[in-house]
């Protein structure tokens, strides 16, 4: 190789050298700064974290206790079902007391009825015989 190209290769590796030592230095604060930042993050991020977990068992805790209520509504419905069944039977028995009590009450006047007309009956016929 020629004395001339030796000069320009070095001249070339020494301005190369000079212009990357300010980018790694540029790069090593960058880094530094990185390292500064996370630390900060992590610090702000360790009782967020906390709290996310604590947040987390709330909200368990909040599901397990609407998840049983929610039972308990369903076995008060069931409850309020067999009492309207039961209410509703009774009104049914009642209904039918009525329509007894209605047949008796028409039994009761037709009996009624056919007593006076037999009576009066018995009294024309009474006055048409001995008049």
């Amino acid at each position: 190789m020629q004395p001339w190209t030796q000069t320009v290769l070095v001249a070339c590796a020494v301005l190369l050298t000079a212009a990357a030592i300010p980018t790694i230095l540029a790069l090593r604060r960058m880094i530094r700064r990185t390292e500064t930042v996370l630390a900060i993050v992590e610090q702000e991020l360790r009782p967020l974290v906390g709290q996310a977990h604590a947040l987390t068992d709330e909200v368990r805790n909040l599901a397990r206790e609407a998840k049983e209520e929610i039972e308990r509504v369903g076995e008060m419905t069931e409850r309020v079902n067999a009492a309207a069944e039961g209410v509703g039977r009774a009104v049914h028995g009642l209904a039918g007391l009525a329509r007894a009590g209605q047949l008796i009450g028409v039994a009761a006047g037709l009996k009624k009825g056919l007593e006076v007309f037999v009576t009066r009956f018995a009294k024309e016929q009474g006055d048409h015989h001995g008049g």
